[in-house]
C-alpha cells in the first residue's frame, strides 16, 4: 500500500488509477502555516482496515516534516487528533 503525498492531499489508489481513499489538507491561512483537514473518504470496499487511521498517520508525517499546524474541521480528523492527545503540539488552538 503506497500513499501518494501531494501539496494538500494524501491519496491511495488502485493498481488501476481509482482513487481508494484520500484526505485533503488546503492552506488555512495565507502565511501557509496551518491546514484546514477537511476531508476523509475510504472507499467502501477498504472500510474496516484502519486505512482511515494510517491515513492519518500520514498527515502527522506531513505536518511534522512541514512544520505545519493543523485545523480539523473534517469530523473523523477531530476525533483522532481526540483519541491521540501526543499530537495536540499539531493541532492549532
Amino acid at each position: 500500500m503506497e500513499f501518494i503525498h501531494r501539496e494538500n492531499e494524501i491519496i491511495l489508489n488502485s493498481e488501476t488509477g481509482e482513487r481508494l481513499a484520500e484526505i485533503t489538507f488546503p492552506y488555512a491561512d495565507k502565511s501557509q502555516t496551518c491546514v484546514d483537514v477537511n476531508h476523509t473518504f475510504v472507499d467502501s470496499s477498504l472500510r474496516g482496515q484502519g486505512i482511515a487511521g494510517k491515513l492519518m498517520n500520514e498527515l502527522v508525517s506531513e505536518l511534522e516534516e512541514r512544520g505545519l499546524k493543523a485545523i480539523p474541521t473534517c469530523s473523523y480528523a477531530q476525533s483522532w487528533f481526540e483519541k491521540h492527545p501526543e499530537y495536540n503540539s499539531l493541532v492549532k488552538m
